[in-house]
């Protein structure tokens, strides 16, 4: 509770700094909040801009009217997320991201472990039929097969490392094993104990599968990939670990592991480090984990409290910035981790509670959980270009003979209750300048217009809106964010 105070009253400090802030940028005291959604955003814009650790973006499928494959990769391409994780490989999804320039990470489903580890011409024909016709043009890098398999109600461990082998062969056959590395992903329950982390240890029951596992990634310089979820330690043991802890917050207090007196001071690197110890006792100490799946849930029952938008971007935020910045972990601090959020979308067809179907950052129709929390409407069309451009050759822009008082009153309108994300036009970010009342609202205005239909009402704003055919883009409305 204490915590929670305390995070509430550095909230609204933060807020008033934003609205001071706001003022000299047209803008009023309700955008200062949707800010706080910035940081993660921007570091998916503009992952260039960061060295370290690679952060992607889980794309499950298991949900209804998801966009159209194309349609996806058209949002991560706007998006400018580069590393993508599918859980199988769907042919549609692979066509979809080629030539987009994404690292496209594809999988063999726990359901095809079977056929794959029988026989090797099971193997052979998927990599001709599934992979070879669209690569390169779709970047693929690596391979999972099986998917925490200590987790599935039918018992497939046996069946990975044969099915990895011979996935392995039939890339070796065509070359590709130098180029597209095998894998498979684990869940933390792969370890029998995670605390403290350095005394953490695999589960001795599954050595049969996880040595010879092991000395297969190490020979084909693969990774070993597992799936981290501080949400699940906090959900399941509250009274032992605190929300800030899990949350990566600066408020949380310091675990101090008794056996080597590294701090931790958050969640996500203790259970990293744990699975860092175990390899090391079973002397694989050189082999790169990467970690395949890790997020929070954005939604959750009336039990689930912690399931909540805030604490969702709160946690996507700091994992972002703890991984690109190389911060690395108590016991490898500075290691480069490359890290895959979950996940893209909400899946409404998953079975569970209701926490489970709602790791998404965007809904399926490709607007912003966050933004929409905070805002009204995510940030996905303003970030992506989207109100810069134009579906139709039209624009919608401010028009120069409106009084200063019609069009501040139109623009606060557009960014509140019109739900557009005005946030790249406050003070430092990438559309701030020109720094004009006319400049700041047709960039509002038109996000609106293109956002609504394109439509004559949708450029009304009390008649300080103006429709146009000619492309206000080069003067006025961020040109440099547009996307061809």
């Amino acid at each position: 509770m204490v915590e929670e105070i305390l995070f509430e009253e550095e909230e609204r400090e933060h807020f008033g700094k934003l609205w001071r802030k706001s003022k000299a940028g047209h803008l009023s005291f309700f955008m200062a909040r949707e800010l706080l959604v910035i940081p993660l955003l921007f570091l998916l814009l503009f992952p260039g801009l960061c060295s370290g650790g690679k952060i992607g973006v889980c794309y499950g499928r298991n949900a209804d009217d998801l966009p159209t494959p194309d349609k996806v990769a058209q949002l991560v391409r706007l998006h400018s997320i580069k590393y993508v994780r599918i859980y199988d490989s769907n042919i549609q999804v692979i066509k979809a991201f080629a030539n987009t320039g994404v690292e496209l990470m594809i999988g063999v489903p726990n359901s095809d472990l079977l056929a794959f580890s029988q026989y090797q011409s099971n193997v052979d024909t998927w990599l001709k039929n599934s992979i070879l016709p669209y690569y390169p043009a779709t970047m693929i890098p690596y391979i999972t097969v099986g998917a925490e398999v200590t987790e599935s109600r039918i018992n497939v461990s046996a069946l990975v490392v044969p099915a990895m082998t011979n996935v392995q062969t039939a890339l070796k056959k065509v070359g590709l094993h130098k180029k597209i590395k095998v894998s498979s992903t684990h869940s933390l329950g792969v370890l029998s104990r995670s605390f403290p982390p350095s005394a953490g240890a695999f589960n001795s029951s599954y050595a049969f599968f996880l040595r010879p596992m092991l000395e297969f990634l190490v020979e084909n310089e693969s990774p070993f990939m597992v799936d981290l979820y501080p949400y699940y330690a906090y959900r399941d043991s509250p009274s032992n670990v605190s929300l800030s802890y899990a949350l990566f917050s600066s408020s949380s207090s310091d675990v101090i592991d008794p056996n080597t007196g590294l701090v931790y001071t958050n969640m996500f690197d203790a259970q990293l480090d744990a699975v860092f110890f175990a390899l090391m006792a079973l002397n694989f100490r050189t082999l790169e984990v990467m970690v395949t799946e890790s997020g929070w849930p954005n939604k959750g029952s009336a039990k689930e409290t912690a399931a909540t938008t805030d604490n969702a971007q709160t946690y996507n935020t700091n994992l972002i910035r703890h991984v690109i910045n190389d911060t690395g972990t108590p016991a490898k601090p500075g290691e480069e981790i490359d890290v895959y959020i979950f996940s893209l979308f909400n899946e409404n067809r998953k079975p569970g509670l209701e926490s489970e179907r709602n790791w998404g950052l965007f809904y399926p129709d490709r607007t912003s959980i966050y933004s929409l929390d905070l805002t009204g409407r995510g940030n996905v069309d303003v970030i992506t270009g989207g109100n810069m451009t134009s579906s139709n050759g039209t624009w919608c822009v401010a028009s120069t003979n409106a009084s200063e008082l019609d069009l501040q009153n139109a623009l606060d309108w557009a960014c509140g209750p019109g739900n557009v994300d005005c946030s790249a036009i406050q003070p430092s970010q990438p559309c701030y300048q020109p720094d004009t009342l006319v400049s700041h609202a047709s960039y509002a205005f038109n996000s609106y217009y293109q956002q609504n239909g394109a439509t004559d009402v949708a450029c009304s704003f009390g008649g300080t809106g103006v429709r146009t055919t000619k492309d206000p883009t080069a003067h006025i409305l961020c040109p440099w964010l547009m996307v061809d």
